[in-house]
């Protein structure tokens, strides 16, 4: 029995790897997984999971979910709840995520703050992250991350995001560092219905990430999104909806040798 967990525990290291499954690692929110995976740039409560920075420029305040399927498996579903509040000194976020089954799982929690300084939306995120390995134990430890976003004028942002600063380990008795990834981003607004979104994403333990995204606002209530990535090579779609408060995205995305994920999220708008 313990080999068989010890096994199983490896392959959802190399996954975590590979096909960015882990918190740390993986883009949270349809409609940024839709997007390309895009981490740095967000206009809802998803920010507190993907870039602490851009929280500034969330308005109203909202909650959010989200629930990934990946290639099939239920030992790599993610499940997601983040929430703002947005006040005259800055805007707070709260957010809870849980990854993986019985065997492995890892779960956060944590609190972000941001605020807007002139042209730049700068915000950072401190969280508790518990990793379980059944047959093995657990382990936790406290992780920090910043970001930011800068206006480059009325169609140009630039942004950039820290995951895991303070280079937390697995457990305190263990050396295995936590990922640490750096993400840069630019977005263009061409005309207002369309958004472009490019990215380069380096962990620190594998090669770069090249990202692009296309966003396009057909109506007031209806956007069509498409992406790309590398490392592997994965392409995405996604649409977007909105009711008045109440915001549904779905994403789609294709790994060739992994297979498919999907990816639903709701968000709602407070007063």
């Amino acid at each position: 029995m313990k080999q068989f967990l010890f096994i199983s525990f490896l392959f959802l290291l190399t996954a975590r790897s590979y096909a960015q499954t882990d918190p740390l690692i993986q883009v949270h929110g349809a409609r940024n997984q839709s997007l390309g995976n895009i981490r740095v740039f967000g206009n809802s409560a998803w920010n507190y999971f993907n870039n602490p920075g851009a929280l500034a420029k969330v308005e109203p305040d909202q909650i959010v979910v989200g629930y990934d399927h990946r290639f099939g498996l239920k030992e790599l579903n993610t499940v997601d709840l983040a929430a703002t509040i947005q006040r005259n000194f800055g805007t707070l976020a709260l957010g809870v995520t849980r990854f993986g089954g019985k065997l492995f799982n890892q779960q956060s929690l944590g609190l972000a703050f941001a605020n807007q300084l002139g042209i730049v939306s700068v915000g950072g995120k401190l969280e508790w992250y518990q990793t379980n390995v059944e047959g093995f134990g657990s382990g936790n430890s406290l992780v920090f991350s910043l970001g930011g976003i800068a206006e480059l004028g009325p169609k140009f942002n630039l942004g950039a995001t820290i995951s895991n600063l303070n280079r937390g380990r697995l457990s305190k008795n263990n050396d295995q560092r936590l990922p640490t990834g750096i993400s840069l981003g630019l977005n263009y607004t061409p005309i207002e219905q369309v958004q472009l979104f490019a990215e380069v994403e380096k962990d620190i333990q594998i090669s770069p990430v090249y990202k692009f995204g296309l966003e396009y606002s057909l109506k007031d209530w209806l956007f069509l999104r498409t992406g790309i990535n590398s490392n592997p090579t994965k392409v995405f779609f996604g649409l977007g909806l909105k009711y008045e408060r109440l915001g549904i995205d779905f994403g789609f995305g294709q790994n060739n040798p992994l297979g498919t994920t999907t990816h639903l999220s709701l968000s709602y708008q407070l007063d």
